[in-house]
């Protein structure tokens, strides 16, 4: 039951008749796990935080560095050297202390990152390497938990949430097969990206987290690309292969 502190903090979305008290509580009791605490996971993370999901777990091994800054926003100046996953919890944590805020600071793989995702409602996926996306996926498929996938590099982002609940769903691995990707992938470091890029796919993930947890609208369906030099969205219907290698495990 919330209280009159928590009645008012949460009273602009309280107000939507698609969220109401019912969507606040549900999201209150809801547990999300973030999987990256970089330029898609620190407006993912804030986000949610600020919107009230109870439980939020964010896991990332790396460190902040001074790069980092320019797109990152979960971090400040002095957050440099610091680990990310606990740069994060802190901002999170400041923004939003009645959340409880788990931090893990290290790659987390194997069964543990099953454990982790079959303990969720929602994971998102806001890594940057094919190996993590797909470990990932793998681990949300078995569980039967929702992925909200991001990416974003240069000028371009894009966007998809693979729902193993629904059996017509496709998963990661249908998009992009096993055989046809690796970790040579372009990364930010290496190409770049545009600051505000990551904020909007963040944003869009963190979307789609809620309307998940709170029950309102409808889930995001298909892929959806962004060109942030023209500002245009293009959507593309993407079909469950059957044959896939990982959710055809599962169905």
């Amino acid at each position: 039951m919330m209280d009159d502190q928590a009645l008012l903090r949460y009273s602009r979305q309280i107000m939507l008749p698609e969220v109401d008290i019912e969507g606040q509580e549900r999201l209150l009791s809801a547990h999300a796990v973030i999987i990256g605490a970089g330029g898609l996971g620190s407006p993912a993370a804030l986000y949610l935080a600020a919107a009230g999901v109870g439980r939020i777990t964010i896991a990332d091994a790396d460190h902040v560095e001074l790069s980092n800054l320019q797109r990152q926003i979960a971090h400040q100046q002095a957050s440099v050297g610091v680990n990310k996953a606990q740069s994060a919890q802190a901002s999170m944590q400041a923004l939003n202390p009645y959340c409880d805020i788990v931090a893990i600071d290290q790659h987390v793989e194997g069964a543990a990152l099953e454990r982790l995702v079959a303990s969720a409602d929602v994971v998102l996926d806001c890594t940057d390497r094919f190996s993590s996306r797909y470990a990932v996926n793998a681990a949300s498929q078995k569980a039967g938990v929702p992925l909200i996938s991001g990416a974003a590099i240069r000028f371009s982002g894009q966007l998809a949430v693979f729902d193993p609940r629904n059996v017509e769903c496709p998963c990661y691995a249908c998009l992009y097969p096993p055989d046809d990707s690796g970790d040579e992938a372009l990364s930010c470091a290496e190409s770049g990206v545009m600051a505000p890029l990551v904020g909007l796919i963040g944003s869009f993930q963190a979307i789609e987290a809620f309307k998940l947890l709170s029950g309102a609208g409808t889930t995001h369906q298909g892929l959806s690309t962004f060109d942030g030099l023209s500002g245009q969205w293009r959507h593309f219907q993407v079909r469950r292969d059957p044959a896939c290698s990982v959710c055809a495990q599962y169905r």
